[in-house]
């Protein structure tokens, strides 16, 4: 688990930007790939991962429903 990669959903955290989300979809790419800076032959792959994780990242917090407390 990436642990510096924080919740983005309520209650957690109300405001999300979308500057968080790519914050963590690039903590993920870091961990799986072993990088953390790429490799210049590695670094179009490496952008294209962290722009494909936030955009699928900020379509799930889109359709997440989080139910009140009872």
């Amino acid at each position: 688990m990436c642990r510096s990669i924080k919740t983005l959903r309520p209650p957690y955290t109300e405001s999300v930007t979308e500057e968080d989300v790519r914050a963590a979809a690039l903590q993920y790419v870091r961990k799986i790939s072993g990088f953390r800076a790429p490799a210049a032959h590695n670094a179009e792959a490496f952008d294209r991962a962290v722009e494909t994780i936030t955009r699928a990242s900020e379509e799930l917090l889109g359709a997440l429903q989080v139910r009140g407390s009872r």
